[in-house]
């Protein structure tokens, strides 16, 4: 029989912001981890559900982090059948990754809650490292993120913060049930982001707003397939629209310190040199 401490954690969005974070701190602190991605040596695709089965084979517990979107058309199936293999494969915890304000997020959520099996949820607001690993960045070092959002306040949280949460609802008790919201400690538009990590890296980096149907014709013109498009602007409309402003707790109430800022943050970020000029 299979001691619980032996059997993996299965972690899937392994090369993502937060999966890699996870998986990162679970090997750390010498648990076995199961990365769960396309290239693993047991490889877990959302979009093939022949490889469900055996990426959660002898699992404990699971980190959840669907990609791209839970917004995205199909999710909420495709999550139905997984958790349901999850239970079938007697999986004792699940940790998911959700959005804030997202409609679809909550319906997710609901499909974990109701799954049968122990759960912990993690509802967060837009991550620092959208501006450093993502599809800010290449603008940022350009000098100028144009976006299709005003003057909205978004309480950016660290994915290291993300990690530290998930990683504690992993592998303490006293998470079981619980829904952390997971946000920064203030709120700030794009526009003062923008401008915090202009002060890191002592350059003049340009924040514009442009209107949601030239920003749609931008993507068009980029080669984005049309259901992604339509996520883009859904979140940059439909959730950025003042509703996520609010900050919230969780960090201080999953790990008993407050959340990291994003000040802090972007000084740490300029100082490896990612967001110099390529010149």
């Amino acid at each position: 029989m299979t001691r619980s401490e032996d059997q993996p954690f299965l972690v899937l969005g392994a090369t993502g912001k937060t999966g890699s974070r996870v998986s990162q701190r679970l090997t750390e602190l010498g648990f076995p981890v199961r990365p769960g991605s396309r290239h693993a040596l047991i490889p877990f695709d959302w979009d093939n559900p022949s490889t469900w089965s055996a990426a959660l084979k002898g699992v404990r517990a699971v980190y959840i982090a669907y990609q791209p979107d839970l917004a995205m058309p199909g999710a909420l199936e495709i999550l139905q059948a997984f958790v349901m293999q999850a239970s079938e494969h007697q999986i004792k915890h699940l940790v998911l990754l959700s959005g804030r304000g997202e409609v679809e997020a909550q319906d997710a959520e609901r499909i974990v809650k109701n799954s049968g099996i122990d759960w912990t949820v993690l509802r967060c607001s837009w991550f620092f490292q959208n501006f450093s690993e993502a599809h800010f960045l290449e603008p940022i070092i350009e000098g100028q993120l144009a976006l299709p959002v005003g003057h909205v306040a978004e309480p950016f949280v660290d994915a290291d913060d993300i990690a530290d949460v998930a990683v504690q609802a992993l592998t303490r008790p006293g998470h079981t049930g619980k829904l952390y919201e997971l946000t920064g400690p203030k709120a700030l538009t794009f526009a003062e982001a923008v401008q915090e990590i202009g002060t890191a890296t002592g350059r003049n980096i340009q924040f514009t707003q442009v209107p949601v149907e030239l920003y749609r014709k931008e993507l068009e013109i980029a080669q984005l397939p049309a259901p992604w498009v339509d996520l883009v602007l859904y979140l940059f409309t439909t959730v950025l629209d003042g509703r996520n402003t609010p900050v919230a707790d969780g960090v201080l109430q999953a790990l008993g310190r407050p959340a990291k800022d994003f000040s802090a943050y972007a000084e740490r970020t300029a100082s490896t040199g990612i967001w110099n000029t390529s010149q």
